[in-house]
């Protein structure tokens, strides 16, 4: 495992997973890619519903998300998924993908401090705001996943520990 990020610009395409707790900073790392790239679950909600925070188009931007991840792999673009992927059941579905396709799959871990991430939600708008519960339950999940991120079927495994602000 890497222990830092530079916001690298992949040699060869690869679908690049950012895993981290809502709050944790994914969507700032991931405007360090071309918007082009960026495959975000929150702005497919707000496709399906016209409310990034609608939960109950979750299922819809999800099936989308797969979806487009398919076709970017199929034709071999770096692809940038932009969603907690804290659970092992919502990575596999990448990594599938991934295989499939023959591309290299990179985790990039947004390790941001729990209090932080519960601190953040306060600034979001209520539709967006995830509870306290939650987010600390993504948490563990995401502590849990980091010792068996390889064993899954990622080629690389990078911890972003800064502040992913830094890398803009």
């Amino acid at each position: 495992m890497a222990a830092e990020l530079a916001c690298p610009e992949p040699q060869s395409p690869e679908l690049i997973v950012l895993i981290g707790v809502s709050g944790a900073g994914k969507t700032t790392l991931a405007g360090t890619w071309p918007p082009t790239r960026v495959v975000s679950l929150d702005q497919l909600r707000g496709v399906m519903s016209d409310d990034c925070g609608d939960q109950s188009a979750t299922v819809d931007a999800v099936d989308a998300l797969h979806l487009i991840v398919d076709r970017r792999l199929a034709r071999g673009l770096t692809t940038v998924v932009d969603a907690t992927s804290v659970y092992a059941k919502d990575r596999a579905q990448l990594l599938d993908a991934a295989r499939r396709h023959c591309m290299p799959a990179v985790a990039v871990v947004v390790d941001t401090p729990l209090p932080v991430c519960i601190e953040r939600q306060k600034n979001r708008p209520t539709s967006r705001r995830v509870p306290e519960v939650t987010v600390t339950a993504q948490h563990q999940a995401m502590r849990e996943a980091l010792p068996r991120l390889e064993s899954e079927g990622f080629t690389r495994v990078v911890i972003v520990t800064a502040d992913p602000l830094a890398c803009a």
